[in-house]
């Protein structure tokens, strides 16, 4: 059984079903996993080497190849290092300017990583406010915007170790919060590559804990589009 398809039908909810529109704009949001090495000088939608060589660009390609009709404008914000608070420092030039339709976010991981690492003092508690002003705001600015809330996920190995726990897993329950609070999209990527563990190390999911592989990003595009439904 695919590791996606495991996922209780609890978890995998959404509040909505994502919709498509007749030129609509999907924009993917986040740090490096996000990121995933795409090329920051090719802005535009639709660009290969600005999508990156992950989750979004694998994500792209699905959706403009089966919804030619719609004319869809993708395009990848994601920045390597980014915490909440350096979301919000360019949301409005990487977000709000854009005017998405449909707005992905995943972040979380380095507003931990870089306090274990002493670069950074944010706590549990400005994770959650944060996130929510940065949520709030953007339902705000973005009438009808659809947005999906990505969990934070990491496997334990490489990088990961205990001294990430419980801290991280209060940091994962504050995302499913925060888009239950809002009745947004929740995609729960922990639960699914815990379940693909049971097939794979976790080393071939994400070889440091938190970079996902190519296998990793695979099932992290094909989870996504099974929740938001799109």
């Amino acid at each position: 059984m695919a590791a996606s398809a495991a996922i209780p039908h609890r978890q995998a909810r959404a509040a909505e079903k994502a919709k498509l529109e007749s030129g609509g704009v999907v924009l993917f949001q986040g740090d490096s996993i996000t990121d995933a090495g795409r090329n920051r000088q090719s802005n535009g939608p639709n660009n290969w080497s600005g999508l990156g060589r992950g989750y979004p660009y694998l994500l792209a390609g699905a959706l403009l190849a089966d919804h030619p009709e719609a004319q869809l404008k993708v395009y990848n914000r994601g920045i390597s290092g980014n915490k909440v608070p350096d979301l919000a420092a360019r949301w409005q030039q990487d977000a709000v300017a854009l005017k998405p339709n449909v707005l992905s976010i995943l972040v979380g991981v380095n507003d931990i990583w870089h306090k274990l690492g002493g670069r950074y003092d944010g706590t549990v508690e400005d994770y959650r406010t944060g996130y929510r002003a940065l949520l709030k705001q953007t339902l705000q600015e973005i009438p009808g915007v659809q947005i999906v809330i990505c969990e934070p996920f990491v496997l334990r190995c490489g990088a990961v170790g205990d001294n990430w726990f419980p801290e991280f897993d209060q940091r994962r329950a504050v995302a499913k919060e925060l888009a239950d609070e809002l009745k947004l999209c929740f995609v729960p990527f922990q639960p699914m590559f815990d379940e693909a563990t049971k097939q794979a190390p976790p080393r071939y999911w994400a070889g440091d804990g938190v970079h996902p592989t190519l296998a990793g990003h695979a099932l992290m595009a094909k989870t996504w589009r099974a929740v938001v439904g799109i």
